[in-house]
């Protein structure tokens, strides 16, 4: 039998467009297959999160002396006034759970830091069918102001456009089915899958 591969999958996507469901399922099914890195955030803890469960919450000049030092974080941007990233070793950690693949559900410019790292990981881009059913499905979910909802529509164009460059991922499912994008997202996260 085949060695599974354990190479690293980074999944990307506006919010809207079914990553979290998909990841979602892809856990559930595979549980001892794949984990998720815990990302380094700057931000506070919320409810009962804990340090080194959700996140490793470290002070905003433990994070930006990482950065400058070089070599720790795969990938790293800021959202709001807090900063998020991925370490090397978060990814490594996973490995070393019993030879798990790890996950890793970043944005654009992360794709872009991974790119350029020498992380050899695998990319899968997953597109809404359009921007109207983009769209519908933000304001379906009722948990964004009128003005999230733009600003997801205007990064979502960005990251549709980014899509279309050439050798930036392996593949790309459109999830107009959801039946249809979860058998090709299986086929690409387990690919002895028949």
């Amino acid at each position: 039998m085949a060695p599974i591969p354990t190479q690293p999958i980074v999944v990307s996507g506006p919010s809207g467009s079914g990553k979290s469901t998909l990841l979602k399922r892809l856990l559930d099914k595979y549980p001892d297959r794949f984990g998720f890195s815990i990302s380094h955030t700057t931000r506070a803890p919320r409810g009962s999160e804990q340090n080194g469960v959700e996140y490793h919450f470290v002070p905003r000049s433990d994070f930006e002396a990482k950065i400058a030092q070089g070599g720790f974080f795969i990938e790293h941007a800021q959202f709001g006034s807090n900063l998020y990233g991925t370490s090397f070793g978060a990814v490594e950690d996973v490995a070393k759970e019993g030879g798990k693949t790890c996950i890793l559900d970043i944005e654009m410019e992360g794709v872009k830091q991974v790119k350029k790292s020498h992380l050899d990981a695998r990319f899968l881009f997953l597109q809404p069918p359009s921007l109207e059913v983009l769209e519908k499905r933000l304001r379906g979910r009722g948990t964004d102001s009128e003005d999230a909802v733009k600003q997801r529509l205007q990064q979502a164009e960005k990251e549709l456009e980014f899509a279309k460059t050439g050798g930036v991922h392996d593949q790309v499912i459109v999830n107009d089915d959801l039946e249809k994008a979860w058998a090709e997202f299986e086929k690409f996260c387990v690919p002895e899958q028949k």
